[in-house]
């Protein structure tokens, strides 16, 4: 069977599958399952062409990874046939640990769990499976192998994940301030001192990609209706875990209905294989399926939360740079007017506060650095005379309040 197959990607057109390990893992359920899994979670409420999902993702990132790697080895970069296989795995498969909606259920499902954890769980799964076929792609993705600029290439400041989901969520947002020259990023990247670096001629498409990964969490991940329609969901989840530790039945598949009923606790989800197997038959259906039967269920405040979400009627929300007065909180809460009865507790599930952040070049967790001709080695915020730069490197909060409209 000729497992080196070609797929048309809206974004990049024809994309190839470099090696027959490859084609098998996509095969695989696991990875299938990220066909289910939208990407931007419930962004699609905000921007309707946001449907594209954690298999789009996962494919275009190993796409930008072939390119990435066939630049290095042009430049002489020492990479084997064997390295760029398992790099090219690690990038296939970074977000196999991803639940469903993506980052709005994020260790909602699993406490303390995330899915970086979670992927690093099923590679290791996937590896047993597959004799051992994966232990130098686990050791690249968990940073263990020797040459750290593979590691780098998956995850960093400037990795394959980040290329592509810039350049995928703008196209099917179609917020255009997300496009980035991902093509000449790529033909600038080079290696020094096993450190992966960008050439100074890619200097301003860096700079490009920077403010474009700031304006893209602003206007797309952080968008205040997007933080609507998560933090309902959220509540959701949470309604829903309350009622089912009360004993109380809830329409669930039985993957969902398991990791429901049960307080898991971290050290629990890592000693029973059970819970994983569950986990990984969860994908975006089994949630909505139950939130449209639940809109009906004799709860009304778990009713009242899924009708809210398929109704698309969101709470109304604020942001600010300060924290929301507790006065302010109160007064929202006693406006609450619904056909059924709230405790002071139950009225946190309408109305509530809390904090987003965003950090558009985090130099605390890894650099991104400009081969200079003349100086050598300087990082972007000191190598660019935009000055913007230095503001990007800046953790930004804002707190938001949500209520009924």
């Amino acid at each position: 069977m000729n497992k080196k197959k070609l797929f048309n990607d809206p974004v990049y057109g024809f994309v190839s599958i470099s090696y027959e390990s490859l084609f098998d893992l996509i095969e695989h359920p696991y990875f299938q399952r990220l066909r289910n899994i939208k990407q931007l979670g419930l962004t699609h409420l905000v921007y309707p062409g946001a449907l594209h999902t954690r298999f789009h993702h996962a494919l275009g990132a190993m796409h930008l990874m072939g390119i990435a790697l066939e630049t290095l080895k042009n430049k002489g970069i020492a990479i084997t046939d064997q390295e760029a296989e398992a790099v090219t795995i690690a990038i296939l498969l970074h977000d196999i640990g991803h639940g469903p909606f993506s980052h709005a259920l994020e260790s909602c499902i699993v406490p303390g769990v995330e899915h970086e954890a979670l992927s690093v769980l099923i590679m290791n799964r996937l590896n047993i499976q597959f004799n051992g076929k994966l232990t130098l792609a686990i050791a690249i993705f968990e940073n263990k192998y020797e040459k750290k600029f593979l590691h780098q290439l998956v995850s960093s400041q400037l990795d394959m994940d980040r290329l592509d989901y810039l350049n995928r969520d703008s196209f099917y947002t179609g917020v255009s301030e997300g496009v980035i020259g991902f093509d000449r990023i790529l033909k600038m990247l080079n290696v020094v001192n096993d450190e992966l670096v960008v050439e100074e001629k890619g200097i301003y498409s860096i700079e490009k990609f920077l403010i474009s990964r700031r304006l893209m969490y602003w206007q797309v991940y952080l968008h205040k209706t997007v933080i609507a329609a998560e933090q309902l969901l959220v509540k959701i989840f949470k309604r829903a875990k309350t009622l089912a530790n009360n004993g109380v039945s809830l329409f669930a598949s039985p993957a969902f209905s398991l990791l429901l009923s049960n307080n898991i606790s971290t050290k629990e989800f890592y000693q029973n294989e059970l819970y994983l197997d569950a986990f990984m038959k969860l994908d975006d259906s089994d949630l909505f399926s139950a939130i449209k039967v639940w809109s009906e269920h004799e709860d009304p405040i778990l009713a009242k939360l899924c009708k809210l979400l398929i109704d698309r009627k969101l709470f109304a929300i604020e942001l600010q740079n300060e924290p929301f007065e507790k006065a302010k909180i109160s007064t929202h809460q006693e406006k609450i007017a619904f056909d059924f009865p709230l405790s002071d507790v139950e009225k946190e599930y309408f109305v509530f506060s809390g904090k987003i952040t965003n950090n558009a070049y985090n130099m605390e967790v890894g650099k991104i650095n400009i081969l200079k001709k003349s100086t050598g080695l300087i990082d972007i915020a000191d190598a660019s005379d935009n000055l913007n730069l230095s503001a990007l490197s800046k953790t930004v909060e804002k707190y938001f309040i949500c209520y009924p409209k």
